[in-house]
This record gives structure tokens, C-alpha cells and sequence, in this order.
């Protein structure tokens, strides 16, 4: 709908006055039609004010939802590298106690009870 084509306004429906001639048409009827065209163009402008509105709220809510996007990026970017060492330092540490494990269990193969109960 462009509103640069809208030629009145209900101001102006409701002000107008029409000339009555002899077989003119009936003011009653004409006073009732253009109530309904007022009332029109009432529910008309609400309807726009209330489109206008939620426009600029859903326009303030993407520009927020944006920045709030960026801002959860730039914070889930750093994480991967800070877990990263994280895992391999848990990961030495299990192989570093694997190892460990096995070369007990080597020694008492090979060199018998002994060997183990010395070394404590």
C-alpha cells in the first residue's frame, strides 16, 4: 500500500460537507457511509502505527541478536585453544602412568619379588 497515494485523510472525510439539491442524495445515508470510510481509515492508520513499531523492535532485536552473535564467537574461538593443552597434559599424564605401570610389571617379570621389595 503506498501511502503517498492516500488523498484524505479521516479528518477530511469527516469535515467535508456536501451541497444538497432538490434530488440530492440522502444526507442520513451519505453521513452513515463516510462513518464507515472514518472508521476505515482509523483501523487503517492503527494497523500501520502498530506495523511501524513492531518493524523498529524487530529491527533493534536483529541488530542486538547480531551483536550478541559476534559477541558469543569471539568468545567460543579462544576456548578451543585453552582446552586444547588441557587434554594433551591429561593425556601425557595417562601415558606417562601407563608407561610406568608396564615397566613395574617388567621389572617384577624379570627380576623377580626381590628386585620390587628392595626398590621400596
Amino acid at each position: 500500500m503506498a501511502l503517498a497515494n492516500i488523498q484524505l485523510t479521516q479528518k477530511d472525510i469527516f469535515e467535508k460537507n456536501f451541497k444538497t439539491g432538490m434530488r440530492g442524495y440522502n444526507q442520513d445515508e451519505v453521513d452513515e457511509y463516510l462513518d464507515k470510510i472514518i472508521q476505515d481509515y482509523e483501523t487503517f492508520q492503527k494497523e500501520i502505527d502498530r506495523l511501524k513499531s513492531e518493524n523498529e523492535r524487530l529491527r533493534q532485536q536483529q541488530s542486538g541478536d547480531v551483536r550478541q552473535s559476534r559477541s558469543i564467537s569471539q568468545q567460543r574461538e579462544p576456548a578451543p585453544q585453552q582446552t586444547a593443552p588441557v587434554r594433551e597434559t591429561q593425556t601425557n599424564h595417562q601415558v606417562n602412568y601407563d608407561i610406568l605401570k608396564r615397566l613395574s610389571n617388567l621389572e617384577k617379570a624379570v627380576f623377580g619379588k626381590k628386585f620390587a621389595e628392595n626398590d621400596v
